[in-house]
């Protein structure tokens, strides 16, 4: 299971990559919460630019993985958008959320994952 974790990882971020999404950041919380054992932070460069990402991604693993979001939370603000994958979570956040939650020092424990 936790390579399949890994490879869906490297899915969403390369997408997001793709799609100009910025400061991509993945941290393995697998060792350190209960909640899921990937976290992937991304930063859009405005509300219609995260919504965007968003949907890419719900859009792209639907049609070539079959895979669907457990919750997507956040939609109406477009502010911080977040998809939950069982095992792996994405945050796609506007710049001044992301710099107020501050999820990397948040979960500073994380192992930082190159992908």
């Amino acid at each position: 299971m936790e390579r399949d974790d890994f490879e869906l990882v490297e899915k969403i971020a390369n997408y997001l990559g793709d799609k100009k999404g910025e400061d991509i950041v993945v941290l393995e919380v697998k060792n350190i919460t209960l909640i899921c054992n990937y976290f992937i932070l991304v930063t859009g460069s405005n509300p219609t630019h995260i919504q965007a990402l968003a949907d890419g991604v719900v859009e792209e693993l639907k049609e070539n993985e079959e895979i669907r979001p457990i919750n997507y939370e956040g939609v109406k603000k477009g502010e911080w958008i977040l998809l939950d994958y069982g095992s792996v979570v994405l945050h796609v956040f506007g710049s001044e959320a992301r710099k107020f939650y501050n999820l990397e020092r948040l979960w500073g424990e994380a192992k930082e994952v190159e992908v």
